[in-house]
């Protein structure tokens, strides 16, 4: 009998598969303090009321979002790297984004798994408050897998992955900030997708 456990990959989104909505979103609008990340803020909290408290001073709808989100596509060879990831093991998305946003780029990618917050909008379309899914969801996530008898690989690039990075059997910082990996230098570090399917494919392999 294969005692080998069947494997998991759970990956972040911004900043990995696709481009960081928020920063998108400074560029189109010009207000610089939206281009303030997670990768930037560790304190999750912290980070949305503080974009929350923009939209508002500055009148922006969830339908300005929208509308610059729908401009956004993959990063370059994101998609063809999923395809390959999801022919060889399970993969699930897990994101500190909102499913107010995610469908436009979760469609381009080919409609992933993923599990991710969602927003509270008011009847005039301004975004009131944030609704997070559940606390630490990217750690308990990984938890749950595991519990499942789930051997689960990580891979994130800010602040709010390394809790599931430590959870998870193996966890890989991907296209991380300087001060991101400087910080947790017990995670491998890798740039590219050739980089990181050729480690994902030793820990495949080693099972």
């Amino acid at each position: 009998m294969n005692s080998k456990k069947p494997i998991l990959v759970g990956m972040d989104l911004e900043g990995v598969l696709v481009p960081e909505i928020w920063i998108a979103v400074a560029e189109k609008t010009g207000i610089e303090k939206l281009r303030l990340t997670t990768r930037d803020i560790a304190d999750y909290d912290v980070l949305m009321k503080g974009r929350l408290a923009i939209l508002e001073e500055h009148k922006l709808t969830i339908d300005d979002i929208q509308a610059v989100i729908a401009t956004l596509t993959p990063l370059p060879g994101a998609k063809e790297f999923l395809d390959w990831l999801r022919s060889q093991v399970q993969v699930v998305i897990l994101s500190d984004t909102f499913s107010d946003f995610a469908q436009p780029l979760m469609r381009q990618l080919g409609y992933p798994t993923l599990l991710c917050h969602s927003l509270d909008i008011g009847e005039n379309r301004f975004i009131r408050d944030y609704c997070l899914r559940q606390r630490e969801a990217k750690r308990e996530s990984v938890k749950a897998f595991k519990s499942l008898n789930y051997k689960v690989i990580a891979i994130g690039d800010s602040y709010n992955d390394t809790a599931m990075l430590s959870e998870a059997d193996h966890g890989i910082l991907f296209k991380a900030p300087q001060n991101v990996i400087d910080e947790f230098p017990q995670f491998p570090v890798r740039h590219t997708f050739p980089e990181l399917k050729a480690l994902l494919t030793e820990f495949i392999t080693l099972g």
